[in-house]
């Protein structure tokens, strides 16, 4: 039996299916069915799901028009999405978004906080957060520092990393990198470098996963 659960997860501050898979995992973790697994070492990899937005965003009607036809259309998905996001204890508010970014500096932050040692768990909740439940622009990085200060980080020091170009074409790198391992969608799990998940699935789905991932199914 593995001595320690690996749980490397790909995907993207923007996508409302990482949000409520992240919940489901903490909910998985939480569960008694996952007792007796080792402690988890769960390390975040970059996704964008719209790499090809510019730096400054668009318009969120804009996207929606380009990306779903329409904002009818997209109404009716986001009501499912909002729906299960109920079932994850979320309270999304999809509708006050105005303007839909680029996540590359977003996903820049993250990185900075796992090379920091930091909690970079926490990095990714708060982004989530800002996006979805308090509609910050993070897109930005000066909102992206203020985010970093908030996790406890040094605002200069992640400013600097934001800023820098061999910084980026990491994320750059690791993008591609999962998209050339097949993976088109997420969240995407991946439990010991062995097992894969993919998508929002439910609690149960997740602890049959690292179970089986560690030797104990």
């Amino acid at each position: 039996m593995s001595s320690t659960l690996q749980i490397d997860i790909v995907s993207d501050v923007v996508c409302p299916w990482c949000y409520i898979g992240k919940r489901r995992l903490e909910a998985a973790l939480a569960s008694p069915e996952a007792a007796g697994l080792p402690p988890v070492q769960i390390t975040w990899h970059p996704f964008q799901l719209n790499p090809d937005l510019p730096a400054e965003g668009i318009d969120r009607k804009a996207y929606l028009e380009e990306k779903f036809g329409g904002p009818e259309r997209a109404a009716a998905i986001y009501e499912r999405v909002r729906a299960a996001g109920r079932t994850a204890g979320l309270a999304l508010d999809i509708d006050g978004i105005t303007r839909q970014p680029n996540t590359r500096l977003a996903h820049a932050l993250i990185d900075f906080a796992q090379r920091s040692g930091a909690d970079a768990t926490d990095v990714k909740e708060r982004l989530l957060r800002a996006y979805f439940i308090e509609n910050r622009f993070v897109g930005d990085a000066e909102v992206l520092a203020a985010i970093a200060a908030e996790a406890g980080l040094d605002a200069a020091a992640a400013r600097a990393h934001l800023a820098d170009p061999e910084a980026l074409a990491v994320i750059d790198a690791a993008d591609q990198q999962a998209r050339q391992m097949g993976v088109s969608g997420v969240p995407f799990f991946i439990f010991n470098r062995k097992l894969a998940v993919s998508g929002a699935q439910e609690p149960a789905t997740l602890v049959g996963a690292m179970r089986q991932a560690v030797g104990q199914a």
